[in-house]
């Protein structure tokens, strides 16, 4: 499968334009989330995971009250993929909701 291709860092830098906000942090794509409660942040991290079972792709995070920390990287390439730029494309759109 191609999207399970890692990408070069001349790919990441490229690809991480199209998903607003994103940046790297620990050679993963990575974004925090700011809700006004913990049932909002809860109820993002609900919408995001039935997203991600769907695609079989499934974020690191961490919660704490109102945010909600967002790291994505495809273990299985070792590194950054499409599936994950697929993903931040995702949660951006439900974030945006």
């Amino acid at each position: 499968m191609d999207n399970l291709k890692k990408l070069t860092a001349e790919q990441i830098e490229e690809n991480i334009k199209s998903v607003e906000i994103w940046s790297l942090k620990d050679e993963k794509l990575y974004r925090e989330f700011k809700f006004s409660t913990f049932i909002q942040a809860f109820s993002f991290m609900t919408s995001v995971a039935i997203q991600a079972e769907k695609l079989n792709h499934h974020p690191e995070w961490f919660n704490v009250y109102n945010t909600v920390r967002v790291y994505l990287t495809t273990h299985e390439a070792g590194g950054i993929t499409d599936k994950d730029f697929k993903l931040a494309q995702l949660i951006n759109e439900i974030y945006q909701v």
